[in-house]
C-alpha cells in the first residue's frame, strides 16, 4: 500500500465554535479553511490546511454519533489519523489480506472514498484511509 502523504487529524470536541476560538489562534487562523456538516458521519467540522496537511476539529450534532460515543469514552481529543492513498478499496484488501479488521466499509466523500481501519489493530488510534486528492 502506498501511503501520499497524512491528509489530516482530527480532534474530537463538544463545542465547535469553543473550540476554534482556542485553536484558530494557535494555527495563525481566522477562519477555518473548510467548515461542512457531514450528515452521514453526524457531524460538524472545521478544517484547516497547515502545509499540505488537514487539521480538523469536529463536533457531533447527533448523540449516537461516534465522534459523541468517542468523547463520552474518553473525553476531547485526537481521535483519528488519516493517510492519504491511491485507492482506498485496494488499500482496504491489502489490510485485510494481513489481517487488519475495519470499522465498515468504504464510504463516499468529495469524489473519493475513505475508510477506517479498526483501533483495536493499531494501539487504540483509529486510522482512516482516504483516496481524495
Amino acid at each position: 500500500m502506498k501511503i501520499n502523504r497524512i491528509d489530516h487529524i482530527s480532534i474530537a470536541v463538544r463545542n465547535l465554535d469553543e473550540a476554534r476560538r482556542a485553536w484558530e489562534p494557535v494555527l495563525g487562523k481566522s477562519a477555518p479553511d473548510d467548515l461542512y456538516v457531514d450528515e452521514a458521519e453526524k457531524i460538524r467540522v472545521a478544517r484547516y490546511y497547515l502545509g499540505e496537511v488537514g487539521f480538523e476539529l469536529m463536533e457531533s450534532i447527533a448523540p449516537e454519533g461516534e465522534v459523541a460515543k468517542f468523547i463520552e469514552r474518553r473525553g476531547e481529543g485526537v481521535m483519528l489519523v488519516s493517510l492519504n492513498v491511491d485507492d482506498t478499496r485496494r488499500a482496504m484488501q491489502e489490510l485485510k489480506g494481513a489481517g487488519y479488521g475495519f470499522a465498515g466499509g468504504a464510504r463516499p466523500f468529495r469524489g473519493g472514498e475513505y475508510a477506517f481501519v479498526h483501533p483495536k489493530a493499531l494501539n487504540s488510534v483509529l486510522l482512516e484511509l482516504i483516496d481524495k486528492q
